[in-house]
């Protein structure tokens, strides 16, 4: 069911219009010429707007403009007669999404508007997946842990320096990333994030540097690689500890010389890339094994941000606390929830192994199981079940 605003001078096709449309389930309001229509406008929202282009005081195309600079994105048919053909093109070109002529046709009618409510939906999911796509989430608390984190962010951010940050799992360190592509002066361009651990062995030197058609079997067509992806930006390699030693030479070469091979090709194509990686290993250990190439380490190493441990920062936990109670409740749509201070004291006693991962989901856990408000026993029945199995 949409929100649908008619907004024409004449009552007779109002009341069509409006019989038509609730007929079909659609929540329908009217306005009797431009000026009532731009008031609703800016008081509602709607999912349609179908506008008379001819009408006194203030007629569809003074509207329309109107509804553009009040950032209006609802899209808007107008209704124009065989004399406003014209106007109702010019209205089209301005951001209108379609018009219909006089005598209004049933057939046409229903057509264009399933086609801009399917346009009306499909431009509010691509608000929300860009938002959790390129939005760069908060980072919470005030200790001096994270304090120390977000200071290094801002010094180290606008240099080209490459940055390794570390911290156990859970901590966020693709965050810390995320933050120094975004006030960087890269952060225009792409950042490629690439998590090491998750790619197979013998696939990670396709995905960083791509290859040519038939370099084998699967490689129908030629791919371009991560590394030319990101050309011109930042790209983020996670869990670099757990990358082979083959690739870590190619990486290695990729550093010293700005260029790249794809596999199976012979050209070589120059890339222009910030480098930032992350690890919860200890990459010494892992050079004593054998098992990271010293060489690469220390072109990544330049600048380090150690990522501090929940247990590290308890301090923080009411900041994080209302901050996921917030989030979380708005994506399920209920009221936010509030937090006893008993609670909250509980919290701030667990031992997070699972760092700010684990702790987000305890939050959703417990919004999920208990009531208005959360309490101690919430919190004790809830928050670390296995320990009451």
């Amino acid at each position: 069911m949409a929100r649908i605003l008619i907004v024409d001078d004449e009552r007779a096709i109002r009341s069509t219009l409006k019989e038509i449309l609730e007929y079909e389930n659609h929540q329908v309001e009217e306005a009797i010429d431009g000026a009532e229509g731009l008031e609703k406008i800016t008081k509602n929202t709607y999912d349609l707007i179908l506008c008379d282009i001819k009408m006194p005081r203030m007629d569809g195309a003074e509207l329309l403009d109107a509804a553009l600079k009040l950032g209006v994105d609802s899209p808007m048919v107008m209704i124009s007669g065989h004399a406003s053909i014209e106007n109702a093109v010019e209205c089209i070109k301005k951001g209108a999404y379609d018009f219909i002529s006089k005598p209004l046709d049933l057939n046409r009618l229903m057509i264009t508007l399933r086609n801009a409510l399917d346009r009306s939906s499909l431009v509010e999911e691509t608000k929300v997946l860009r938002k959790k796509v390129s939005g760069v989430q908060q980072m919470v608390g005030s200790s001096p842990a994270i304090g120390r984190v977000r200071d290094m962010i801002e010094k180290v951010a606008p240099t080209e320096a490459r940055v390794m940050v570390t911290g156990p799992n859970g901590t966020g360190k693709e965050l810390v990333a995320r933050w120094i592509h975004a006030k960087s002066n890269r952060s225009q361009a792409p950042l490629i994030e690439v998590n090491c651990a998750a790619i197979p062995s013998e696939l990670i030197e396709s995905e960083l540097f791509g290859h040519e058609k038939g370099a084998f079997t699967s490689a129908v067509k030629q791919r371009k690689g991560q590394f030319e992806l990101a050309h011109g930006g930042t790209l983020f390699l996670d869990e670099i500890g757990d990358m082979s030693l083959t690739a870590q030479a190619k990486v290695l070469r990729a550093l010293q010389e700005n260029k790249i091979t794809r596999v199976g090709g012979e050209k070589e194509i120059v890339v222009d890339v910030r480098i930032i990686a992350a690890t919860n290993k200890n990459l010494r250990d892992e050079i004593n094994k054998g098992n990271f190439r010293e060489d690469l380490f220390h072109r990544l190493n330049v600048i380090v941000i150690q990522v501090p441990a929940l247990k590290e920062r308890l301090e923080d936990i009411p900041e994080l606390s209302a901050h996921f109670l917030k989030i979380i409740c708005n994506e399920y749509g209920i009221p936010v929830k509030k937090l006893e201070p008993n609670a909250q004291q509980l919290l701030m006693q667990h031992d997070w192994t699972g760092n700010i991962r684990e702790f987000r989901n305890v939050i959703e856990r417990l919004i999920i199981l208990s009531g208005n408000e959360i309490t101690s026993k919430d919190v004790e029945a809830f928050a670390l079940p296995s320990k009451n199995v």
